[in-house]
C-alpha cells in the first residue's frame, strides 16, 4: 500500500532539505503537492502562470545532473512575479496585451536555477507593479493568505502569498516604492530588499528604473539571506547593477524609533496603534541603545515619488505602450502613469527635485550612520471591498513607511511582528544605509530570535569548541588571535565521550561511540580559512581537528580526542556533566 506524503502548511529550506537528504522525499512529489495546492487556491487569484508539470519537468530533469551538496537550493520551488523574465513562459507585467516571450532568463532567476532552484509559475501583481494593494490586475484580486477578504498588498501580490499558502519555498517580488515589504507584513513573512544595484535587474520590466529592486520574501531571515548569497552580484550587462559587498551579521551601535507616534489608519487603526507599542517595547528590550528621532525627513522624501517627477520616469518607460493600447491598461493604472505626462513635470523640476532629494540623502546618511532605523512596515489594513471604495487614498496611505526608502538609497528587511488582530498580521521595517545591510541581518535576527546561518562564502570555517578554547576559559584569546568569532552554543549528537584528561592544566577530550555516549555542549566559532591551519599547530596530542556530529544532524569541523587517550589511558569519563563548563574545578 502507498503511504501518501504528509506536507506542512509552509515550505521551508531546512525541512525540505532534511526529507531529501533522506530520501524520504523527491523533487517531483513536492511539485506534485504544489499543483494540487495552486489549484485549491485557484479562486485567490494568486498565479498568472500556475504551476504545471510540462514547464517544470525541464528543471526537474536538470536536478540529476546536479551535486545536491555543492547547490544551496537544490530542488527548492520558488515563485517569480511576472514582471521578471523567465526563459519559456510569457512576461505579462498584468496587462495581457503587453505579454512577450523572453529569450532568456532574467538574470536573478538564472543564478537561482544554476544554483539549483525550481521556478514553479509568474505570480499575479499589480498591473505594470502600479500599487501597493494588490487589488490591480485583468486576472484577478489576489486574496490575503490568512484571510481572504482583506488585500494581500502590492504590487508582488501573488508571490508573497504563494510562499505564505505553501505553494513556493520562497519567491521573487519588486520593489520601487514598498512593494516586497507591504505583502510581506500583510501576509506573516520576511520581505529583503537589498541595496540599490545589488541584485541585476537585467530581464526586469521597469517600472522605474532608476529605483526598481528586485526583492525575496521567504518564512525566516535566514532563508531570505541564502537567496541573497545567490542573487548578489555585480552584472556587467545590468547598466543599473553595482558591486555592494555581502558582509556578515552585525549589530547596529544604535536603533532609532520615531520621536512622534506614527499616524495609523483604516478600519483596524487602533488595533494596529496597540500592535505598534507592543512591538516598540520589543525592540527596546533588544539590549541595544536606542534613541528616539525626528523622521520628518523620510515623510517629505517619500512625497517626492509620486508628487515630484519620478512619475514621469514610468512615463518614459510605459508612455508609448499606454498611449497605444488605452484599452488595455486598467483606468488606475492608466491615470497614474499619465500623471508622469503632466506639464509641471519639467526638465528644471525635476533637478530641483533631485537637489531637494540630495539633502534628504545627506541627512539619512548621518543619522543612520551605523544605526538601524525601525519603523511599522504599513500602519493599516483594509478588506478588498473597503478599497474599491477608495482605490487611492488606499493605495496612498499603504505607502507612508515605504515610499521613501529607495529614493534614499536605502536598504530595508521587512519582518513580522506579531498580530494587530486575528489573523491579521502586523510587520515592522528595518532600514540602513546602502552599506548597512549586515546591521539589518544582525538587528533583525536578534529581534526574531533567529540564529543565523554562517556566511560560507565570507571564507570563515565553523569551529566546534568543547573546552579551554570556549569563551571565558584560558585559551580564548588564541581563538581570538586567530580572527575567530563566537556564533552560537550547540550540542553534539548524542554519541560522545567527554573525558577529562590528566594534563596540566586539565583538559577535555571529545570522543565518538560506536554504541552508548551521550550529548556534549559545545560552542561554535567562525574562524577565517587562512588561519585553520596555523591555529591546528598549537594543537597538542591526543587532541586535534576532526569532524564533529551535532544534534542537528550537521557535520562541522572541530576538537576531537585519539582513542588511546581515552578512559582506559587514564582520564576520568566526565560525559554526565553535560559539558566541560559544568564539570567543578
Amino acid at each position: 500500500m502507498t503511504v501518501k506524503k504528509t506536507f506542512p502548511a509552509k515550505l521551508t529550506t531546512e525541512w525540505l532539505h532534511k526529507q531529501y537528504a533522506s530520501g524520504e522525499l523527491s523533487p517531483e512529489e513536492v511539485i506534485q503537492e504544489i499543483i494540487r495546492r495552486a489549484e485549491r487556491d485557484q479562486a485567490m487569484n494568486i498565479w498568472i502562470e500556475p504551476p504545471a508539470e510540462a514547464h517544470i519537468r525541464p528543471y526537474l530533469e536538470a536536478l540529476g545532473e546536479l551535486d545536491l551538496e555543492r547547490r544551496p537550493l537544490w530542488g527548492l520551488p520558488f515563485a517569480v512575479k511576472d514582471n521578471i523574465d523567465v526563459q519559456g513562459l510569457p512576461t505579462t507585467a498584468a496587462c495581457p496585451e503587453y505579454a512577450y516571450q523572453p529569450e532568456e532568463d532574467a538574470a536573478v532567476v538564472a543564478r537561482l536555477i544554476a544554483a539549483g532552484a525550481i521556478p514553479v509559475g509568474k505570480t499575479n501583481l499589480d498591473q505594470f507593479a502600479t500599487g501597493l494593494v494588490g487589488v490591480r490586475s485583468p486576472y484577478g484580486e489576489t486574496h490575503n493568505a490568512l484571510r481572504p477578504e482583506y488585500i494581500s498588498g502590492g504590487s508582488s501580490a501573488g508571490s508573497a502569498v504563494a510562499v505564505a499558502r505553501g505553494q513556493a519555498v520562497f519567491s521573487l517580488g519588486t520593489d520601487t516604492a514598498g512593494s516586497g515589504r507591504v505583502p510581506a507584513a500583510l501576509n506573516g513573512l520576511v520581505g529583503f530588499k537589498p541595496s540599490l544595484g545589488a541584485w541585476p535587474v537585467r530581464g526586469v520590466v521597469p517600472a522605474c528604473a532608476s529605483l526598481d529592486c528586485v526583492t525575496v520574501f521567504a518564512h525566516n531571515l535566514d532563508e531570505a539571506l541564502a537567496m541573497d548569497r545567490v542573487a548578489r552580484g555585480f552584472d556587467a550587462a545590468d547598466p543599473w547593477s553595482r558591486a555592494v559587498k555581502r558582509r556578515s551579521a552585525a549589530l547596529p551601535a544604535k536603533l532609532l524609533l520615531p520621536a512622534d507616534p506614527p499616524g495609523f489608519y483604516g478600519p483596524h487603526a487602533d488595533e494596529y496603534r496597540q500592535a505598534w507599542e507592543r512591538a516598540e517595547a520589543a525592540v527596546q528590550a533588544m539590549g541595544l541603545p536606542v534613541e528616539r528621532v525626528d523622521c520628518t525627513l523620510f515623510y517629505e522624501a517619500a512625497a517626492i515619488l509620486y508628487e515630484g517627477p519620478w512619475v514621469a520616469e514610468r512615463w518614459a518607460g510605459l508612455g508609448a505602450f499606454v498611449e497605444q493600447h488605452r484599452e488595455a491598461v486598467l483606468p488606475v493604472t492608466a491615470s497614474i502613469l499619465s500623471s508622469g505626462a503632466a506639464e509641471q513635470h519639467t526638465a528644471a523640476s525635476l533637478f530641483a527635485a533631485m537637489h531637494r532629494l540630495q539633502g534628504y540623502k545627506r541627512e539619512a546618511e548621518l543619522l543612520l550612520s551605523g544605526a538601524v532605523l525601525v519603523l511599522p512596515t504599513c500602519g493599516g489594513t483594509w478588506t478588498r471591498e473597503q478599497v474599491a471604495a477608495d482605490p487611492a487614498g488606499a493605495n496612498s496611505a499603504m505607502g507612508r513607511y515605504t515610499n521613501h526608502c529607495n529614493l534614499l538609497d536605502l536598504s530595508a528587511l521587512a519582518v513580522p511582528a506579531g498580530e494587530a488582530a486575528g489573523d491579521l498580521p502586523f510587520g515592522l521595517t528595518l532600514f540602513a544605509l546602502a552599506d548597512g545591510e549586515h546591521l539589518l541581518a544582525g538587528a533583525g535576527a536578534q529581534l526574531l530570535a533567529e540564529r543565523l546561518a554562517p556566511d560560507e562564502d565570507a571564507g570563515m570555517v565553523t569551529l566546534a569548541v568543547c573546552g579551554l578554547h570556549m569563551r571565558g576559559f584560558p585559551l580564548e584569546q588564541q581563538m581570538l588571535a586567530h580572527g575567530a568569532r563566537f556564533w552560537q552554543t550547540a550540542q553534539t549528537a548524542p554519541c560522545y565521550e567527554l573525558v577529562k584528561l590528566p594534563t596540566k592544566p586539565a583538559k577535555p577530550g571529545l570522543l565518538r561511540q560506536a554504541e552508548g555516549g551521550g550529548a556534549v555542549e559545545l560552542e561554535l566559532w567562525r574562524m577565517p580559512v587562512e588561519s585553520l591551519g596555523a591555529f591546528a599547530q598549537l594543537i597538542p596530542a591526543p587532541l586535534g581537528l576532526g569532524r564533529v556530529l551535532l544534534a542537528d544532524g550537521r557535520e562541522v569541523t572541530g576538537f576531537i580526542c585519539e582513542g588511546y587517550a581515552g578512559a582506559q589511558g587514564g582520564a576520568e569519563n566526565i560525559t554526565a556533566y553535560g559539558g566541560w563548563r559544568y564539570v567543578p574545578a
